[in-house]
């Protein structure tokens, strides 16, 4: 379905900005553990903004979530933002698509939803079977990437262990032929130098942060009109609950709900 491919196309085209990978050799792979500190997290955030520098109000990399340690929270901190700011910028990009109702010829689910929609509207006209079909997906792709021998085949560590904040390791494990992979999918990234990679890195950082906040902005002028004046009569006016995307559901209503 059209939304599945939305979703993997935006991750895979920011995933290319992050580190590139060679085939499944663990030996030529296999990385050193770094767990980051908060010294290098404040050295992160120059890079990434030398205006903002370094800015923790609710002092998150100082915690030691479920009695892990600082630098375990804080792998776990860059693996959210790296994480979050993936689905933003897909999702903006989504939100900026679907607003202009364009739509896959060939997937008839999509074809069947009504033009002239808002993006949240033309979630709620999908049938809920292709809700779910997008939330399992997801899901398994979050399975995929906490699996413990998934890394270790390719010589990798668990972010909060040490390893890579935002690595999505490949899918040569699965014994199905995939038609690539989600990190670096198009190998544009195989030869680049390790300053190239590193400026991908901030720059994929930066470019998350804008897509959570424009598509943020993108919800809130749906939701309650002109309050975001930049956006005001752009955004059509959302009527309906962008907090609540299963208001109904085959939980809530299994005997009603629409496939």
């Amino acid at each position: 379905m059209s939304y599945k491919i939305a979703v993997l196309a935006g991750l895979a085209a920011q995933a290319a900005a992050f580190q590139a990978l060679a085939p499944l050799r663990q030996a030529s792979r296999a990385a050193t553990p770094t767990m980051e500190t908060k010294e290098d997290l404040k050295t992160l955030a120059i890079a990434l903004n030398p205006a903002v520098g370094f800015w923790d109000p609710l002092e998150l990399s100082s915690q030691n979530f479920w009695g892990t340690s600082e630098e375990a929270t804080i792998g776990f901190l860059r693996e959210a933002e790296i994480k979050h700011g993936r689905v933003a910028m897909a999702g903006f990009v989504g939100y900026i698509v679907h607003s202009n109702d364009i739509r896959t010829t060939f997937d008839q689910v999509a074809q069947g939803v009504p033009k002239g929609l808002s993006a949240p509207a033309v979630w709620d006209a999908i049938p809920e079977a292709a809700k779910w079909q997008i939330i399992l997906f997801v899901g398994l792709m979050e399975i995929w990437r906490e699996n413990k021998v998934v890394l270790e085949a390719e010589g990798q560590k668990h972010y909060m262990s040490g390893g890579k904040p935002g690595y999505f390791p490949t899918f040569d494990l699965i014994p199905h032929p995939t038609p690539f992979n989600l990190y670096d999918p198009f190998g544009g990234m195989a030869d680049a130098s390790d300053e190239k990679k590193a400026k991908g890195r901030l720059i994929e950082i930066n470019n998350g942060r804008l897509a959570m906040i424009g598509l943020m902005g993108f919800v809130s002028e749906a939701a309650v009109p002109g309050s975001v004046p930049l956006l005001k009569g752009v955004i059509p006016t959302y009527t309906g609950e962008v907090m609540a995307p299963f208001v109904t559901n085959i939980v809530t209503n299994p005997t009603g709900w629409s496939m």
